[in-house]
């Protein structure tokens, strides 16, 4: 698949071939699904917790005799269908996360950024960084690129000063080509990938592949 390199002023500079078995595979959306709803499980907390009539604390005495007072029969205070009781079946400490398999997981990126490319929503851009770190350096470039929409950048590496100038933008996504994350990835309306950052993507899931 051939794409427009456009630089940093979003003038078109040239052209690069994506590598199909990375940019031009056939979207499967059932993979994709899983992967997401794998990421979102994951980042589940699972600390909500309520207490059964056994731990509630008050005291295990009937409130009051079982007969001749015309009250329905009941035990202590600590009832669930008393106001301050215990919960009944209520939720616990829990560990959502599970592990899905990685060529699942493989194929779900490529099919994202399959999908990305064919509804020409990702952007290649020659290398850049922000060396100033300002905010308002990124937002000039992405301006230039127009990019006002939810946004995930890839990046060829882990570059502090670029994540320094976008950490205050809320619809800016950055992420490293080999750190990918699904969900970021399939909600962002326009994906600005850095040049080297497309070759990197290439290499590593074909080195992946081999290695299986």
């Amino acid at each position: 698949m051939e794409k427009k390199v456009y630089s940093i002023d979003g003038k078109e500079t040239h052209s690069i071939m994506l590598d199909d078995a990375v940019f031009g595979l056939p979207v499967n959306e059932d993979v994709i699904y899983y992967a997401i709803t794998n990421e979102l499980a994951n980042k589940r907390v699972g600390t909500a917790c309520t207490k059964t009539r056994a731990e509630v604390h008050g005291s295990n005495a009937k409130p009051y005799k079982q007969k001749g007072t015309g009250h329905a029969r009941r035990g202590d205070k600590k009832s669930p269908i008393t106001r301050g009781g215990g919960t009944i079946f209520g939720p616990k400490p829990r560990d959502f996360s599970y592990a899905i398999p990685k060529k699942a997981k493989r194929l779900a990126m490529k099919s994202i950024l399959s999908l990305q490319a064919q509804s020409d929503r990702l952007v290649v851009v020659e290398d850049f960084t922000v060396e100033s770190g300002k905010t308002k350096d990124l937002v000039k470039i992405l301006g230039n690129l127009n990019v006002n929409e939810r946004t995930v950048v890839i990046l060829k590496d882990d570059d502090g000063k670029i994540r320094q100038a976008g950490r205050n933008l809320p619809n800016v996504t950055f992420l490293a080509y080999n750190r990918l994350r699904a969900h970021d990835l399939f909600y962002g309306r326009k994906v600005v990938m850095l040049e080297t950052a497309a070759k990197n993507l290439s290499e590593f899931y074909n080195a992946t592949e081999e290695a299986k």
